[in-house]
């Protein structure tokens, strides 16, 4: 079987297993996706604190220089707050939570294919997909939303700081940041979380049950499960700015 028809039989399992879930939760591993949670989520949250927090800070003081020059630089909080809820946000919680909780989903899974404890769980009559792929990808599209709400406070917190430096008093900034923030801007980049966690989980996963049995098997499998992950989120971004900008919204 070719390596794209291998990963869409490994995509329609999870699928599959995903609406038996549905139908039976009491079928879910409710100790394995807490467990996965708290690594993904709680574990990674001081980092992706410190990458907002930088990425505010380096967004606002880049635009405010510029915009300073036409003395339009307290204008910069609705420019960041907008590129925060709405891109840049997910991606950069995505990217991290590739780095860190998709590469760990496939060490784990590509360390059991390895000792042939996969195999036993066939034996057993234990689906592996079922068993061990979905508690993972339902705890990172969860983690996602947590993780992405984090990361953009502290990158507004970062760019109040810069703003504040620059005589804009922090009553103005969070004042343009709330007029610029809509609803809708919050719930699309939420919604886009929540599905860029999905795939990071489903493609470290896949990663893992694609190990090869050889020395170097679960670092190429780990390798792949973050660019593999990095790659499809910058994708279904653009797609999705696509569509938006298509639909008008």
């Amino acid at each position: 079987m070719s390596a794209f028809g291998e990963r869409m039989s490994y995509l329609g399992e999870a699928v599959a297993s995903a609406m038996s879930v549905a139908i039976h939760p009491r079928r879910f591993r409710f100790g394995d996706f807490a467990l996965a949670f708290q690594r993904a989520a709680c574990d990674g949250l001081p980092v992706c604190m410190g990458m907002g927090f930088l990425l505010g800070l380096i967004l606002a003081f880049e635009s405010a220089v510029s915009l300073r020059t036409f003395g339009l630089h307290s204008y910069v909080a609705a420019l960041l707050a907008i590129g925060l809820f709405r891109e840049l946000g997910p991606i950069i919680t995505a990217i991290v939570l590739a780095g860190r909780s998709g590469s760990a989903f496939a060490a784990e899974i590509g360390a059991m294919k390895t000792d042939d404890e996969l195999d036993a769980l066939s034996t057993m009559g234990l689906a592996p997909v079922g068993f061990l792929v979905m508690p993972r990808v339902a705890a990172a599209a969860l983690a996602m939303p947590v993780l992405t709400i984090f990361a953009e406070l502290s990158g507004l917190v970062g760019g109040a700081l810069v703003l504040a430096a620059m005589d804009v008093p922090p009553v103005v900034f969070w004042s343009n940041v709330v007029s610029a923030s809509s609803a809708f801007i919050i719930a699309l980049g939420l919604a886009k979380s929540v599905l860029f966690g999905a795939m990071v989980g489903l493609i470290g996963c896949i990663a893992g049950l694609r190990t090869r049995m050889s020395a170097d098997g679960v670092g190429v499998s780990t390798t792949a499960a973050v660019v593999g992950g990095i790659v499809s989120v910058a994708v279904a971004d653009g797609v999705i700015a696509v569509l938006c900008h298509v639909w008008n919204i």
